[in-house]
C-alpha cells in the first residue's frame, strides 16, 4: 500500500487541481442524477460495518463522510490524475503519447492482498490511456476480496470525445451530485461485449441503462 507521504501527495495534488478549476472560473454548479447502479451498490454494502472501500475518483469529502458514516473505511486514489504525471508519460516519434505501465503500477494501486470489499471506479476507464485500462482492472481484481463489488460507468456511442468529465459525489443511496471537472478527453467508448471482456475474471456483471449517454455496471469479484 502507498506510504502516508505518497497518499498525502496524491491528496494534495487532487485538491490543488480542483482548487485551480475554481480559481480559473471553470467550476460549475453541481447537477444531480439518479443512479440505479449506486442503489444496488448501496444495498450490497448496507447492514455491514467495517468494510474496506476504494474510491478511484478525485478526493471527495462528501463520499468519505457518506461511507465512513455507514461504518466503513475509505481509501482514495485519483488514478486518472496520477496517470498524467509527466514521469509516466512519454511522447512517441509519431506525436502520440504512451504511458510506462511498469512504472505506473510500481507507484499506484499498491495494496497488500485481497483487501477491498467494494470499489467505486466511476467512469475512469473511459478517460485512461489505453495502455492502463486492462492493467488497472486486473490490479483492482487482485486486491478485491471474493464476492467484492465494483461500480463503474461507461459512456455510450452517443457520447462524443468532448463529453464533460465529472467528479461524482454521493448524495444519497441512489443519488449523485455531479460537479464539472477538468476537460479530460474521452478516450474511447466501450460496447457491452468490450465491457464483458474487460471484466471477464469477475464472477458476475449486471448492466443498468441510464438516460444520459452513460451505462452503469455492477460487477462481483
Amino acid at each position: 500500500m502507498a506510504s502516508v507521504t505518497q497518499n498525502f501527495f496524491r491528496l494534495f495534488r487532487g485538491e490543488a487541481a480542483h482548487n485551480g478549476e475554481i480559481a480559473n472560473g471553470h467550476a460549475e454548479p453541481r447537477g444531480n442524477r439518479r443512479s440505479s447502479g449506486l442503489a444496488e451498490f448501496t444495498k450490497l454494502i448496507a447492514g455491514q460495518e467495517g468494510l474496506c472501500i476504494l474510491d478511484l475518483g478525485p478526493t471527495s469529502p462528501q463520499n468519505i463522510a457518506h461511507l465512513t458514516g455507514l461504518g466503513h473505511r475509505v481509501y482514495n486514489e485519483d488514478v486518472l490524475l496520477a496517470s498524467m504525471d509527466p514521469s509516466f508519460v512519454a511522447k512517441n516519434e509519431d506525436g502520440t503519447s504512451s504511458v510506462n505501465l511498469e512504472n505506473f503500477l510500481a507507484d499506484n494501486l499498491k495494496y497488500n492482498g485481497q483487501q477491498f470489499d467494494a470499489v467505486l471506479a466511476w467512469d475512469i476507464p473511459d478517460y485512461l490511456h489505453e495502455t492502463l485500462v486492462k492493467a488497472m482492472i486486473e490490479r483492482i481484481s487482485s486486491v478485491m476480496k471474493p464476492g467484492g463489488v465494483l461500480l463503474a460507468f461507461f459512456h455510450t456511442k452517443d457520447a462524443g470525445p468532448d463529453a464533460p468529465y465529472y467528479r461524482y459525489h454521493i448524495a444519497g443511496k441512489d443519488s449523485l451530485d455531479l460537479q464539472r471537472g477538468p476537460q479530460f478527453r474521452l478516450q474511447r467508448v466501450f460496447n457491452n461485449r468490450h465491457i464483458e471482456n474487460l471484466f471477464r475474471d469477475y464472477s458476475n456483471i449486471k448492466f443498468f441503462l441510464a438516460r444520459d449517454n452513460v451505462r452503469e455496471i455492477l460487477v462481483v469479484r
